[in-house]
């Protein structure tokens, strides 16, 4: 992640908390005690924050905050075990045929789908606007995105609206990250995150979720689907064996990959 990145990502964070000590902005920016503390530093000298002991605080409240959803910076999430990431989405790909119409959810983990898709022509609804840039410029792909509100954070689209362009699309599968799946479910972040993800969900025969063995197993206070819902779960060498047995035996199919971080 760029230094102007990450200073941004900092500033948003203590928009949406006022403070924010070093050890939260080093797990959720992914980044070292070291890093953080220079960028603390110059943004300080900018006048941007004010730094206190352990941390910092935005200089002024804001009246009129924007609105905000909780989870994990999108440029954060993309570092964290790329390279196992990248044979889950390459796995993923391998999943679909080719003029197949899918949805493709926002997150770290199905923007590395991008790669493999580049070759390939289908029908793709994604929220994500990182992803499909990335597709509209290195692809043949037909991308349609909803209207909404971009989200910066987690560089995705948003619609608070139920008559939007996502009722109109059917697609045969859809694709989705998760910050935990766990006997309880497929957890997720935010009420409006799980709001618009279920309206992606209507509109797909199948889901498959994309986990790396950092996630599997893990609990939240809120969740998107249960078990019953999923039918398909890629994941990587590390998982926990119990836990994927708990999978298999609700009727997922669980596909495992080599872990390479």
């Amino acid at each position: 992640m760029l230094e102007k990145q990450r200073q941004q990502l900092i500033l948003d964070l203590l928009e949406e908390n006022t403070f924010a000590s070093v050890k939260l902005l080093c797990d959720q920016l992914n980044s070292s005690e070291a890093t953080i503390r220079r960028d603390l530093n110059k943004l300080a000298e900018h006048k941007q924050i004010k730094k206190i002991r352990g941390g910092a605080e935005a200089l002024v409240a804001q009246e009129k905050p924007a609105r905000k959803i909780s989870g994990s910076a999108f440029l954060a999430s993309k570092e964290r075990h790329p390279n196992t990431k990248r044979l889950i989405a390459q796995k993923a790909v391998e999943l679909c045929v080719e003029d197949e119409s899918i949805i493709i959810n926002g997150g770290s983990s199905t923007y590395m789908m991008a790669e493999f898709l580049r070759h390939r022509r289908m029908n793709i609804l994604t929220n994500s606007f990182v992803l499909a840039q990335e597709l509209l410029e290195n692809s043949d792909n037909q991308i349609t995105l909803p209207g909404g509100e971009i989200y910066r954070k987690q560089s995705i689209i948003l619609s608070a609206f139920e008559n939007d362009t996502i009722q109109n699309y059917h697609g045969s599968k859809m694709f989705m990250g998760t910050p935990g799946i766990s006997e309880y479910g497929v957890m997720e972040t935010d009420p409006l995150l799980i709001r618009a993800e279920q309206k992606l969900r209507k509109r797909a025969e199948k889901l498959i979720v994309l986990a790396d063995s950092s996630k599997i197993g893990v609990k939240g206070n809120l969740i998107f689907s249960t078990l019953a819902d999923v039918d398909v779960v890629i994941t990587d060498s590390h998982a926990e064996p119990a836990i994927l047995a708990t999978f298999r035996q609700s009727g997922i199919e669980v596909i495992v990959v080599d872990a390479l971080d």
